[in-house]
């Protein structure tokens, strides 16, 4: 298989896991609120966003693992170059189709989310913290 086809199954398949993956959190699951009180409804919950992670990583690891290895994280390139299981010529390559990908998943979220009512990026846009986050 030629890099470029390698590389656009990369950022492919790393779209459409920020896109589903962070998508389920940010648009489908609820959370405690940080006053504690619990909404009403739920959503999916966080085992519906641990799935819908799952889901993606499955759907892709058929779509493309044939064709790129579906590493989909430039750790897992990284941790394969290092482990001497992936060529080091093709890890920038990679590395960078991957961050486009995520990037372009995480604008077309952005895109949607951004149409739902009192959307606002405040609370981190599906993102980890500490503290008040």
């Amino acid at each position: 298989m030629n890099l470029k086809n390698k590389l656009f199954a990369e950022f492919l398949g790393t779209l459409w896991l920020v896109f589903g993956g962070c998508g389920s959190a940010v648009l489908a699951a609820k959370f405690l609120t940080a006053e504690g009180s619990t909404p009403l409804n739920l959503g999916i919950g966080l085992a519906g966003v641990a799935l819908a992670f799952g889901l993606t990583v499955l759907t892709m690891a058929y779509a493309i693992g044939h064709i790129s290895g579906c590493h989909l994280n430039p750790a897992v390139s990284v941790g394969l170059c290092v482990g001497g299981r992936f060529p080091k010529s093709e890890l920038l390559p990679y590395i960078v189709a991957q961050v486009l990908g995520g990037v372009a998943g995480a604008g077309i979220l952005y895109a949607i989310a951004s149409g739902q009512a009192g959307f606002s990026t405040a609370g981190g846009f599906a993102s980890n913290g500490f503290g008040e986050h």
